[in-house]
């Protein structure tokens, strides 16, 4: 963990002041930054013709199955006749936009991006089953003119990779390799310069160019926005889970000093609620982000075909596919306890004016959630392997 004594204390402005003079105000503050942060807004737009799998594409990024009651409807025909919004099931800031493509009645070039209400966008994704066409490069000359991001995303690579399987001398490399060329060629004479292409598996995203989507969404994001990606994500590789657990240990300290703000409650019995309260939201933010609750759990084998009783039986964490009550975390905390002792506390001594009184409150909420993080990790990496490897 990042250790306090590099922290920036002005990160939030004014903590200093209160907590070395007003403690509740300084919890008001961290509270409210802490609430920001998990609420920052992701605005998603996934554009492409009938039938190119832009649907099944924003269940993907959703994690769930075509069949879900919660999902785009897919099919041959035109599903899209409008901007469908589809909150992501665990984080409702970040919703992806089933629009329409470009070019139809109800949607003409020239008015296509003010119809769709373009401003609201972070980003567009532009989705083709086969090949990319002129309609797409009508809208990416939009996009450009209104200087939003874009890339392209050729959905059903999976297919193209079967076909090919047939042939004596196939190299999986090597096809990815033409058929990539092929794309940004073909895309580069439609006008469109240095096009970014990714060929992609809606159906097994660990595969080909999904992780170089996400690696290049995150970069070009701003940096506000890069963690609200990040936590959206499927866990798709070790690096995904590494990245999720490093942004959660970047908030360790600020849940910490709650929690120690909360214990030092003058009202018999409402400091331990106060203070487990904190550490149930933290817990929960873990749990959530690393897919590891029931319904994420649920959904993921929905999708993996691993039957959910397998992926339970790799986890190890009593805080992971359960409910997260009050109860449960007090419990991992009290088993946790030994271990705690043990860790060394000179990494944790804050130096930004916490009164010396919640230190040791604060030490130890700080060495609690990072063994908390560290078992969740561990699981989501073992829920991984089970499901993906």
């Amino acid at each position: 963990m990042e250790e306090l004594n590099d922290l920036n204390p002005e990160e939030i402005p004014g903590v200093r002041e209160d907590l070395e003079n007003d403690t509740a105000a300084a919890a008001a503050r961290i509270q409210e930054y802490l609430e920001t942060l998990n609420n920052i807004p992701l605005n998603i737009a996934i554009t492409g013709e009938t039938g190119s799998g832009k649907s099944t594409f924003v269940n993907a990024l959703r994690g769930l199955s075509n069949d879900d009651e919660k999902a785009a409807p897919t099919g041959i025909t035109e599903a899209t006749l409008e901007c469908t919004p589809y909150p992501h099931p665990n984080y409702l800031n970040v919703t992806l936009w089933d629009i329409p493509g470009i070019g139809t009645s109800k949607f003409p070039a020239e008015k296509y991006l003010k119809l769709v209400g373009f401003e609201k966008f972070d980003f567009f994704i532009i989705i083709s089953g086969i090949r990319f066409t002129e309609n797409d490069v009508k809208l990416v000359k939009e996009i450009e003119r209104m200087e939003k991001k874009f890339y392209f995303v050729l959905s059903k690579i999976d297919n193209d990779i079967r076909a090919e399987r047939r042939e004596t001398d196939f190299s999986e490399e090597e096809t990815l390799k033409v058929i990539r060329e092929d794309c940004v060629h073909r895309v580069a004479q439609l006008g469109i310069e240095s096009p970014k292409v990714f060929l992609v598996s809606s159906f097994e995203l660990h595969l080909y160019d999904f992780p170089l989507l996400q690696q290049t969404l995150e970069r070009d994001l701003p940096k506000n926005k890069r963690d609200t990606l990040l936590f959206v994500m499927p866990n798709i590789n070790p690096e995904i889970i590494i990245k999720k657990k490093e942004a959660f240990q970047n908030k360790v300290h600020y849940y910490a000093t709650l929690s120690a703000i909360g214990s030092a409650v003058p009202l018999p019995g409402l400091s331990m609620v106060v203070d487990l309260a904190v550490l149930v939201s933290a817990v929960t933010e873990y749990v959530f982000g690393f897919g590891l609750n029931v319904s994420s759990l649920k959904r993921l084998s929905d999708r993996t075909g691993v039957p959910y009783a397998d992926l339970c039986a790799v986890i190890n964490s009593p805080l992971a596919a359960a409910e997260i009550t009050k109860e449960r975390v007090q419990q991992a905390l009290t088993e946790l306890k030994h271990r705690v002792t043990r860790t060394a506390a000179s990494r944790y001594i804050p130096i930004f004016g916490i009164p010396l009184a919640l230190i040791f409150s604060f030490i130890e909420n700080c060495k609690s959630l990072e063994l908390i993080l560290d078992e969740l990790a561990d699981d989501a990496q073992r829920v991984f392997e089970r499901a993906l490897v």
